[in-house]
């Protein structure tokens, strides 16, 4: 994408409503998983964002981990927060049950430039590591697409990979 270009994403109300609802926990989630230096994560989630760099070395991945984990974290944090300032969020939504059906159908037009959509495709990547994570999705396999579990995962796949045709120019409607 060159710098002048700008990727305008259309979600429903009630779909932004959600997305916020979902970036806000991450957030949470983030600002609550404290690292000791160079151990591996406790929370599986978190794990996930902060893999080992040599899998098969625990005192290099720990080294590695204790210079780069809490920079990564804070980057998915700030990350986090383009996306809810993009949805016209200040980590609050409003109650999805007090809107009419009108309203959530509303169109929410979110313009990305380069920055906001590298801000946006890193975060819904994490949010999708992070729900493998709990719903136990380690391969392909894991995946079950009848199980409505997996609703929210799908959907945002749906949207990240939208988002990354957006930006390669190969979007379509």
């Amino acid at each position: 994408m060159n710098d002048d270009r700008t990727v305008v994403l259309e979600l429903t109300s009630i779909e932004a409503t959600h997305l916020a609802g979902l970036v806000t926990q991450f957030v949470e989630l983030l600002d609550e998983s404290s690292l000791d230096v160079g151990a591996s994560p406790s929370d599986p989630a978190i794990a996930r964002l902060v893999p080992d760099a040599y899998p098969g070395d625990a005192d290099a991945s720990g080294e590695f981990r204790s210079l780069t984990a809490s920079d990564l974290l804070e980057r998915r944090s700030s990350d986090a927060g383009t996306v809810l300032a993009g949805l016209g969020r200040d980590g609050t939504s409003p109650d999805v049950a007090q809107l009419s059906d009108d309203e959530l159908l509303q169109t929410v037009i979110v313009p990305l430039d380069r920055d906001a959509l590298g801000c946006w495709m890193r975060t819904l990547a994490a949010l999708r590591l992070v729900l493998a994570s709990r719903l136990g999705i380690r391969t392909e396999d894991d995946h079950e697409d009848d199980d409505p579990r997996f609703g929210i995962y799908d959907w945002l796949g749906y949207r990240l990979d939208g988002i990354v045709r957006a930006a390669e120019g190969t979007a379509t409607e």
